[in-house]
């Protein structure tokens, strides 16, 4: 590196130098932080091992932390894994641990210490048995209860359920960590709610680490503009490109892999723009999936439960929807969804641009049409209204900033003096079963996701699906994408040529059923067999006629199998 990575913990700036790139955010907690020299390090004793490692790739929330920064001048926070959190990613940032979750100590000393109320409510309600997992509760709950404190409400239990999806307890019970999480926002006697976390000084003290360069080295890379990045890329393309870290941390952990050098995109800040323009919804490539998903339900309610699915929390606050694009995975569970909504990726290499249609992206498996020095700069996402079904639970927003705001925007489009290229799909010649519009009907959308936990599991099978119906019930448009069933996300070409132009009842329903079973040749691995994977997309397509027939659709809810209780 350059220069230490300097980032606010404690309420003091802290520095970190010689640090391996992929040195994660826990091991610097547990083995490195103790070591501080000075006043904090004196201060901080053994007070850094509140959080755990448990299953150290993200899944179990034992190490879930708090980030805060900067954004449109407010401070957000965020809650993330520590485990595949890379320690330079904290750079200009601010980490709160369980150990910074209690209020300002007593006065008295003699007086025990005073605990947030998440931690109170744990307490109360017998919320902890061997107490390993408590730490990253307590955090989740933290910003949950933060999130509470400024909307001027109470969550409902099933809001509070997702927001600690990305957190599992194998001893206690989730009953009495709820039981715990709706008490924690009981208002105290005059109605307001208790004390949160104590901010102090924070916003002022990340307004100046932002003075601090960019860290740079022969093997970390993190630039703060879309030109930097550009010549980066072009100068470098062997580099491994970094968003949230949430599969690559896994390589490290995991797989014991050797990254290479590595280009990180979240500074960048062309890349953290999410905005609606007359053309669609432009998801710039450090968005997160958090922010990305929001904004898509926000204009497809239908898509509520696949953004609840995906992945949990501290996950979704990481990622990024065109990281999950980008890696390209045959069960990944944003690609299915995206090309049913006709997204395109912007694609860039130096000052050149191009687009091309996401359904034509994947060659093979694990391999993409994305040329040396080239990255994806957006996802753009074309906008229409649909006919959505009403959410069953009530949308939770898992990340916190100090002025909320209904859809994530930032910035103003970015600007360039390169040329754009569009280069179409394989669809592209398709005349009438396009990007969805209204002209021909309306469009219904769908987004279904098969595995074997609810929440936090990798998908067996995902489906995302549009139709559109003219006023006659003839289909005139229609986008089957699955996940699961190939080497790729791909579509159902032989399932749409079935249905389009037909009447969508039982009859073209069966021949559709028919070509489906033409269009994939699934593998059988340890998530599901092939035979399995043919009859749930079998019966995705059948729920899908079952909610939009012309004729007596019956409500999403009567399609579900656990309904609103937790």
């Amino acid at each position: 590196m350059n220069a230490p990575i300097r980032f606010i913990f404690r309420g003091q700036v802290v520095e970190a130098a010689n640090t391996d790139p992929t040195r994660t955010l826990l091991q610097w907690l547990r083995e490195d932080a103790r070591t501080l020299g000075g006043t904090l390090g004196g201060m901080l004793g053994g007070g850094t091992l509140g959080t755990k490692e448990g299953c150290n790739e993200g899944d179990c929330g034992a190490c879930t932390v708090i980030v805060a920064e900067l954004e449109d001048g407010n401070v957000r926070l965020r809650t993330l894994n520590a485990c595949i959190r890379f320690l330079p990613t904290l750079h200009g940032k601010a980490l709160l641990t369980v150990e910074d979750l209690s209020p300002a100590p007593p006065t008295d000393s003699t007086q025990p210490p005073r605990l947030h109320p998440a931690q109170e409510a744990l307490v109360r309600c017998h919320g902890s048995q061997c107490g390993f997992c408590t730490p990253g509760f307590a955090m989740s709950l933290a910003l949950s209860f933060e999130r509470q404190r400024l909307q001027g409400r109470c969550a409902s239990r099933a809001e509070l359920a997702d927001d600690l999806a990305g957190n599992l307890c194998r001893c206690t019970g989730y009953r009495p960590i709820l039981d715990a999480a709706e008490q924690m926002g009981h208002g105290q006697e005059d109605g307001s709610l208790p004390e949160g976390l104590a901010l102090g000084p924070l916003q002022a003290q990340l307004e100046a680490l932002r003075q601090d360069a960019p860290l740079d080295s022969p093997t970390w890379h993190a630039p703060r503009s879309l030109p930097e990045l550009a010549e980066l890329r072009l100068a470098h393309p062997q580099a491994r490109l970094l968003a949230g870290g949430t599969d690559i941390g896994l390589w490290v952990n995991k797989q014991l892999r050797e990254t290479g050098p590595l280009i990180h995109l979240g500074d960048v800040a062309e890349l953290r723009q999410l905005r609606r323009e007359d053309t669609g919804l432009h998801i710039g490539a450090a968005v997160t999936l958090e922010d990305a998903w929001q904004a898509l339900v926000q204009h497809w309610p239908s898509l509520s439960e696949i953004h609840r699915r995906f992945a949990g929390p501290p996950v979704r606050h990481a990622g990024t929807l065109v990281g999950n694009l980008a890696n390209g995975s045959p069960i990944g569970d944003a690609a299915p969804v995206l090309m049913a909504l006709g997204a395109k990726l912007l694609l860039r290499r130096g000052t050149v641009q191009r687009e091309l249609a996401l359904d034509a992206f994947y060659v093979d498996y694990m391999q993409n049409r994305l040329e040396a020095g080239e990255f994806i700069e957006a996802v753009q996402v074309p906008l229409t209204t649909v006919r959505g079904y009403p959410t069953v639970r009530p949308e939770s927003t898992s990340t916190v900033r100090a002025e909320l705001v209904e859809a994530p925007e930032r910035g103003s489009p970015s600007t360039g003096s390169g040329r754009t290229e569009k280069t179409g799909s394989s669809a592209q010649t398709e005349k009438t079963n396009s990007a969805p519009t209204e002209e021909a009907g309306p469009w219904h959308i769908r987004a279904w996701k098969i595995s074997k936990r609810f929440d936090c599991d990798i998908s067996a099978l995902s489906a995302g699906m549009a139709i559109q119906l003219d006023a006659a019930g003839v289909v005139t448009g229609v986008k089957l994408a699955f996940g699961g069933m190939a080497a790729v996300v791909k579509r159902a070409a032989g399932t749409e040529a079935a249905l389009l132009g037909q009447p969508w009842n039982e009859a073209t329903l069966e021949r559709a059923l028919a070509a489906l079973e033409a269009d994939f040749t699934p593998l059988s691995d340890l998530r599901a067999s092939a035979s399995y994977r043919r009859a749930a997309a079998r019966g995705l397509l059948m729920r899908l006629w079952l909610e939009t027939r012309p004729d007596q659709p019956l409500p999403a809810a009567q399609l579900r199998v656990f309904e609103g209780t937790v």
